[in-house]
């Protein structure tokens, strides 16, 4: 059976909001709140804990950056940073990715918790 190409080796530049020698900044194809945004190392890798020191250190430049970014063009009043790492962790793409999410008062009824809920039953320690 054919494997289907990574969709983040084979970006157009259209999606592609900026970059440095270790990776990309691409708009969320399907964004969960406007200006979702995703930091996609070139190098093919699937986990955050194979990438190397250097990668590391050029992707989260890259998060700063798409911060900046979003802080002019959005002004959100928060964010949630998360990679799903892992299948068991929900990851569908083999290649890694670090989720910045725009967060705005009101977009969630109570979003205390934040990433905590991907485990629902457990969200709620207050």
């Amino acid at each position: 059976m054919p494997t289907k190409p990574c969709p983040f080796c084979h970006l157009g530049p259209e999606r592609i909001a900026g970059s440095n020698a270790t990776g990309l900044i691409v708009r969320d194809a399907y964004p969960v709140t406007p200006g979702h945004t995703l930091i996609i190392p070139r190098r093919h890798v699937g986990s955050f804990f194979d990438l190397t020191p250097e990668e590391r250190t050029g992707l989260l430049a890259l998060l700063d950056e798409a911060r900046a970014s979003l802080e002019r063009s959005h002004q959100p009043q928060g964010y949630n940073i998360g990679i799903n790492d892992g299948p068991a962790a929900g990851q569908t793409v083999p290649h890694l990715h670090i989720h910045l999410i725009p967060r705005y008062a009101g977009d969630a009824e109570d979003p205390r918790g934040g990433v905590r809920w991907v485990m629902p039953g457990k969200a709620r320690y207050w």
